[in-house]
This record gives C-alpha cells, structure tokens and sequence, in this order.
C-alpha cells in the first residue's frame, strides 16, 4: 500500500519484484488485454500482472506463481489508464467522497482537488487529518494550495499566511500551487505572493493561474513570475496562445462554461496535432452535471469532434500525470504505477463497463459498488450551529447600489430605485432583497440584487464562497422563515414562498456540503432550479450565482466580508455593518 507520502515501503517493492521472479503470486493478471499505452500511443496485447494496488508487470510472459491470483480474461475489451479530473472543487454542494464515488463510477479514478474549502471550514491540523484520511479512497486525491481566497475578508491574515501556506504547499498530498485569482496584485508587486509562487517552484509543485482575458502581455508576466498553467481559455485561439507561450492549458467542460466543443473544432481547425499540453477539465461543475460522469464525458466529446482516439485518453491519463510529476504513479498503464484501469467495450467508448482502482473492482455499468469510509464528525464537520438569530435591523436596507446580473455570475452595479423599506417588494420587477450575514452573527452586508427573481419569497443559503449566510427575496417575513428553517437543518439552502417552505436541501457537513448520495443531492439540486426557474430565475446555473456572489475574481461588483466591493478599483464601495 502507499504510504502517507505517497510512496511504497521497501518492504512492499521487495515483495513486488519477487511476484516477477516468481516467488510470490500477483493478485490479479488481467490476461490477453490490449491496452493504451501511454509512452508509444499504440495498442498493444499483454498480460497486465497486479500485486495489491500496483501493476507489477505488462508483457507477453505469464507468472511462474498463480497461487491464489484472480484471473480475468480481457478478450474482445480495451483497457485504458484510469481518468484524471487536474481541477476539481470538491464541495459544490457534494462533498468530496461522494465526488470521488461518482466519479470512479465512469471511470475517474483520480481527483485533483481545490483545498479552499477547508481554509473557512476546518483548522490545519483537522484538514490535515482529513487529507490523510482520503488515502483509503480506492480514488487517488491529489490536492493544490490555494494562495489566495478569491475573495474579500476582514481577516485575510488568519486565514492566507506564510507559516500556513507553506505547511499546505509541504503536505505530500499537495501537488500545486493556486489556482491563483489574486494575480492583479502579485502584478502590482505583491512580493508575499511571490514568495508563496517561489516556494511552490522550489519543492517542484507547478503554479496554476487564473487568467480570464488575459493578454499576451499579461500572459507572458504570468510566466515570467512563475505560472505554469492555466484553464480559463474559451477559444480556440486563447489555447493556441497560451501553447505558444509555454503553457500548460486546461479546456474547460463545465456547467458554467461547457466550451470544450468550440475549443477543440477551432484547435483542429487551425491544424494543431500535438496535444502533450493540453488536459480537459470539468472545473467544480454542479451535481446534476456529473449525472453520466466527468472525464468520460470529456474523452467522448474529443473523439466526436475529431481528435485522436489516443490523443483523446492522453490528454485526460498522462498529460495530467506528467504535468503534475506524478507519472510514477498514474496516467499508464505500465510497471510501478498505481492499478486504476478501465474497461471499455470499444476503443471509441470511453464509458468504461468495469472500473478497476488501487487493484480493486470499484465499478461496474455506471454503479460504484464500495461502501462510504468517511467519518465527518471524526473530522471535526458536522451540522453547522448558528448561536443567533437575525431581528427587524438585519433586515433594513440604505445602500444606494445594488448588484445586477448580467448572465448566472457577472454582476454590475446600479442605482437602486424600488422601496427598500417595504415589507415586500413589488412582484413587477426583478429587484430583491440581498443580505450577507456572518455565519458567526457579528456583521451584516445589505443591498438588493437585480436579475435573481421576479417573485420568490426568499432563498436563504449557508453555501456561499466563505460559509457566510446568503439571504435573497422579496418578501421579509419569508426570509425569517428560510432562516430559520436553514438553521434548524445544520445549514442549508432553504427556498419558501408566502409562508411555506418550497424545498430545501440539507447541507449537514459545515453547512456547505451534503451528506448523502449523489443521486439524492442531483435530484435535491434539479428540484431547486426547477422552482426557482418557476419564479423568475433566468439563468442556468442558480447554485454558481449565490457562490459567486462573493468572488472578487469576476467583475464588476460583489458583496463580500469586507462589503460591497469595486472589483476593478478593489475599493470597498459600501463596509459592512456590525450588528
């Protein structure tokens, strides 16, 4: 087994090298299997020999020792290294075990994860226990070290600083650095910042950026200053330059940003043919967008659009492995790395039949068969508490400008013209009601939002980008009454409506991650769009409007710890309010 660092026992090696000299059995040999390999991109037979969660030998000869050793005949199937998610955020409503089952479902056998959850949620030493933890998963979970919050807090300090961004960056588990929203400042001399990006660099972990609409100069400082790859490309064209610069650069499949089709007819047609740079990604989607898996998902969609058939499973096994270093461990299907490796019906199918993880069947027809390890509550996450309760003064509005939407998270500001001191605002326009609570009860933010809703009553939601309590509506009392029915539940996102509650969804881990299946949270999250469509949501992705609601990496305005925030400027336009 590997140990916490990533790494086998001597011991263990031993015992694997004597599986080839016949002194011991292997576990399992995947007999007459023709497999991709990764290093020569062809098709080639073999007998996969597996001792543990290790591949052990691929080649023509059969073990000397099969005593005991299951063996499976691999005729008429194509055997593929298991999927790599590079940019996964583990905590959109799911948590990250039930993103990891349903991902090894459809053969993702490795996640690598955004830690920023864990910076508002749990303390070091407990998010620590928690990454170790992870390593029984038969899903590999890789982390990256955020740099910087993607936000405004009162207290960057406790939060984001050297001692602790440095014990994030030494975990074994941690493999990157970023992705990093705070460029503006690292570009306007944040030597802080650099330091953390130096550090990354110097223990060999690459820095991922976060360059929407980046120019070619901007790019180039980027890398100058030590950014190694980038996902925020939605063009051909923004990939092809970015490949030019020396970048790695991740294609995006998303829910928020499905351009990943687009891209890659413009690659094509601009003639691209080597793609060892680029990895496809589905960037923190939804739960109901992982319904048929994530990377198989990405691998059908290059094939379809024209990309080689080995091109297609390269970039989403060993471009990701060999970007982050670890194609010693994953990404091939070859001597030493770990056992994930998925089982295809055709060479143009890459929804696996049977998944195969650390050596272990995990899954079979779309159908994870392992049972839940995690224990939350040992961990230090269970039902949030909220020792408050809000009164007739969080619920009073004087700011001037208010947020509006322009699509499901670009928001700008305006000038507020509707009655802010009604009880209930007028159902013939779409300004709400917006508050931004303390999940601690210390301070408040209020404003109206314009674009959310024409007639709910009120949404309350402790899932929000910092755990802070989000409250959007048009009627007061409902907000109370989503309130305290989001409490009541350990956090949550509560919608009600002329006094009844609508739907809500219970989010019991920290009050920012459900847990439950996968199938119970999509059709939990299909049924909240659905009502909120029905009153007036526009957009595709409500779930990604409240969590952005706060992130000052997208323009124009926000509301956030500090208040409402020029994102362009960084000028707190309107502080919060202590209540």
């Amino acid at each position: 087994m590997l140990e916490k660092n990533f790494h086998w026992r001597n011991t263990e090696m031993r015992k694997h090298v004597a599986v080839v000299d016949g002194k011991r059995a292997p576990s399992l040999v995947l007999k007459d299997a023709v497999y991709l390999n990764a290093y020569t991109k062809k098709w080639t037979e073999a007998h996969i020999w597996i001792d543990g969660d290790r591949i052990i030998y691929v080649g023509s000869e059969w073990p000397a020792n099969t005593d005991g050793t299951e063996i499976v005949d691999c005729t008429d199937q194509y055997l593929v290294p298991g999927y790599v998610e590079p940019h996964a955020h583990p905590f959109q409503l799911y948590n990250p075990e039930t993103l990891a089952r349903q991902a090894a479902a459809y053969g993702t056998t490795t996640l690598v994860n955004d830690n920023l959850m864990w910076h508002f949620l749990l303390n070091k030493k407990k998010a620590f226990s928690l990454l170790d933890a992870f390593q029984s998963l038969p899903v590999s979970m890789y982390w990256w070290a955020r740099l910087d919050s993607q936000t405004a807090l009162q207290d960057e300090e406790s939060l984001f600083n050297t001692k602790d961004i440095l014990s994030w960056l030494a975990h074994p588990a941690v493999i990157q650095g970023g992705e990093l929203t705070a460029w503006p400042s690292l570009l306007d001399g944040d030597d802080i910042l650099l330091y953390w990006i130096q550090e990354a660099k110097r223990k060999g972990k690459p820095v991922e950026g976060h360059l929407a609409g980046a120019s070619e100069k901007t790019l180039t400082k980027m890398k100058l200053l030590g950014v190694d790859g980038e996902h925020e490309a939605i063009s051909g064209e923004d990939v092809f330059k970015r490949l030019e610069l020396g970048y790695n650069v991740g294609m995006r499949y998303s829910s928020i940003r499905p351009d990943l089709p687009q891209i890659l007819e413009e690659l094509l047609a601009k003639g691209l043919t080597n793609f060892e740079n680029t990895t496809m990604t589905t960037d923190g989607s939804t739960p109901n967008f992982y319904e048929q898996g994530l990377m198989n998902i990405c691998i059908d969609i290059a094939i379809q659009k024209g990309v080689p058939v080995e091109e297609a499973y390269q970039m989403a096994t060993f471009n990701p492995a060999r970007h982050f270093g670890l194609h010693d461990q994953i990404g091939s299907i070859t001597p030493g790395r770990i056992a994930h490796i998925n089982f295809l019906e055709a060479k143009d199918n890459p929804h696996p039949k049977r998944v195969l993880a650390k050596g272990k069947w995990v899954a079979e027809d779309g159908v994870f068969l392992k049972e839940r390890q995690i224990d939350w509550e040992q961990h230090g996450l269970g039902p949030a508490e909220l020792s408050w309760d809000i009164d007739e003064s969080d619920l009073q509005f004087s700011i001037p400008v208010g947020l509006k939407m322009l699509n499901d998270v670009i928001i700008e500001p305006y000038a507020i013209e509707v009655d802010v001191s009604l009880e209930q605002l007028p159902i013939n326009n779409d300004d709400a009601f917006l508050v931004l609570l303390d999940k601690h009860g210390e301070w408040r933010v209020n404003t109206t939002i314009k674009g959310f809703t024409k007639e709910l009553g009120a949404i309350v939601s402790s899932y929000s980008t910092t755990g802070d309590i989000v409250l959007i509506g048009k009627n007061k009392q409902d907000m109370r009454t989503a309130f305290q029915r989001m409490k009541a539940l350990g956090g949550g996102i509560v919608a009600v409506h002329n006094g009844d509650i609508l739907t809500e969804m219970p989010l019991t881990l920290g009050g920012a991650m459900y847990n439950g299946s996968m199938a119970d949270l999509i059709a939990k999250e299909k049924e909240l769009r659905e009502i909120l469509v029905q009153h007036g949501y526009p957009f595709s992705d409500p779930i990604y409007s409240i969590l952005f609601l706060s992130s000052t990496h997208l323009p124009y305005i926000r509301i956030t710890q500090q208040g409402i925030i020029d994102v362009k400027k960084r000028e707190v336009l309107f502080p919060a309010i202590m209540r």
